[in-house]
């Protein structure tokens, strides 16, 4: 269990302030932004398909498989009612901060749906995507100190937010012999009396677990017994495989809706990535906070963008099931040829669309044509890059190295040639 603390980039910020007669060209004039600011490190998934994409560009053929995002196009229907949004004048205008209300009411009937969970559209805040919502909720939970458990591997955004939300991120590890999933025995050791919430993910980013419904029950259990907030993060609630199966806490443990966040969108669901609408839903007096939160900071989402999320969370759900039959295709085949290359294990995706394999037999030893030797997983991304073209995002972004993440959210022959480039540079 680690605790993450203050930084040293806040400790230096804090003694320049106090000494403003630094000399120009000193630290000082480096360190123009705040120390909490500059204590956040970019999103490494982002960067790396950035990197990817530049190279793309340059003309270099890159398979990337770094970014979280459906490859398939968002649903006709979906668009057409945000053109229907764009050519309505009130469509032009501000709206309420805390989302149309049509959109609040209906994810209250798709929660209802999907979840089996009960709530008043007054509980409902609709965010710009699900990272502001997951930012939000932290945001409005906090005071400085404040610690929150966060199982890794995580998806590389949670400890920042929680971190600039002024908490603690306190890091438990979890691995592949207990299947990605963090215990009650773990819990118990990490809690402390600064402790106030618990992040949960179910499908989990990156590593692909999925909890069953009674491990889900007895945390939530946990979690109400020992007045524990848990913020559970339902994104890729529909993206289940085999006999795998999504429930969600509060509706397992109804005693817990008085101190549980969802947080939820459409990005993953309906292939919306670009459109950016997420929501969390929550106790009354905490989504006052968070309304009173975006109303200073953002006002209402993108009106059109809202439109066609109600398009979305109101219609059927026969586009996800096309897309989650291709996704667990992909899974099963990715699985498969990453466990053929000599050096690399991976446990089934359960959930989620990535696979996330234990690379360590691929470090300290030469690879490749040239005979590299990587002693990290950053080092091994980076030479996999350069050397056969293709982009992952190493383990270390989600804080358990040894470890990386490839999402099959990508077209069949793409995801096949770029694990084969992989078998063929570390058999070279």
């Amino acid at each position: 269990m680690v605790r993450v603390a203050g930084s040293v980039t806040e400790s230096v910020s804090r003694q320049i302030r106090r000494s403003p007669q630094t000399p120009t060209g000193s630290i000082a004039a480096v360190n123009r932004t705040s120390a909490r600011l500059s204590a956040i490190a970019e999103s490494a998934t982002l960067a790396v398909d950035a990197k990817a994409k530049a190279l793309q560009a340059k003309g270099e053929n890159v398979i990337g498989f770094g970014a979280g995002e459906p490859d398939f196009p968002t649903p006709d229907n979906i668009v057409e009612a945000a053109v229907r949004a764009c050519r309505d004048p009130k469509m032009h205008k501000y709206s309420p901060a805390a989302g149309l209300p049509a959109l609040r009411e209906a994810i209250v009937a798709k929660t209802l749906r999907d979840s089996g969970f009960s709530c008043q559209a007054s509980q409902v805040l609709v965010t710009n995507g699900g990272k502001h919502a997951v930012f939000s909720a932290f945001a409005t939970l906090c005071d400085p100190g404040d610690e929150v458990i966060c199982p890794a591997p995580y998806w590389t955004t949670y400890p920042e937010v929680i971190s600039l939300a002024g908490g603690v991120p306190v890091v438990i590890q979890t691995d592949e012999t207990n299947g990605f999933k963090v215990t009650i025995e773990q819990l118990d050791g990490a809690l402390t009396p600064q402790t106030k919430a618990l992040l949960f993910v179910s499908p989990d980013n990156p590593s692909g677990a999925v909890y069953t419904p009674d491990e889900v029950e007895a945390i939530g259990r946990w979690a109400v017994d020992h007045g524990v907030w848990v913020l559970t993060d339902e994104i890729y609630e529909h993206l289940v495989y085999g006999d795998h199966r999504f429930v969600s806490m509060p509706t397992v443990v109804p005693e817990l809706a008085d101190q549980c966040i969802i947080v939820n969108g459409v990005a993953k669901t309906y292939a919306m990535t670009g459109w950016r609408v997420g929501w969390m839903i929550g106790p009354a007096d905490v989504m006052k906070a968070a309304v009173n939160f975006q109303s200073h900071s953002t006002s209402n989402v993108s009106n059109v963008s809202q439109a066609a999320a109600l398009e979305a969370v109101a219609g059927d759900l026969s586009a996800v099931a096309m897309m989650r039959e291709a996704f667990s295709r992909r899974a099963v085949t990715m699985h498969r040829m990453l466990n053929e290359i000599p050096g690399v294990t991976a446990i089934q995706p359960q959930g989620a669309f990535y696979c996330y394999p234990n690379v360590k037999g691929l470090l300290g030893r030469p690879l490749g044509p040239n005979g590299t030797v990587c002693n990290s997983t950053l080092q091994l991304a980076d030479a996999i890059l350069g050397e056969a073209k293709v982009a992952f995002v190493p383990g270390e972004a989600f804080g358990t190295p040894g470890y990386a993440r490839f999402s099959f959210a990508m077209a069949d022959a793409d995801m096949v040639e770029g694990i084969r480039r992989i078998g063929d540079w570390v058999n070279a």
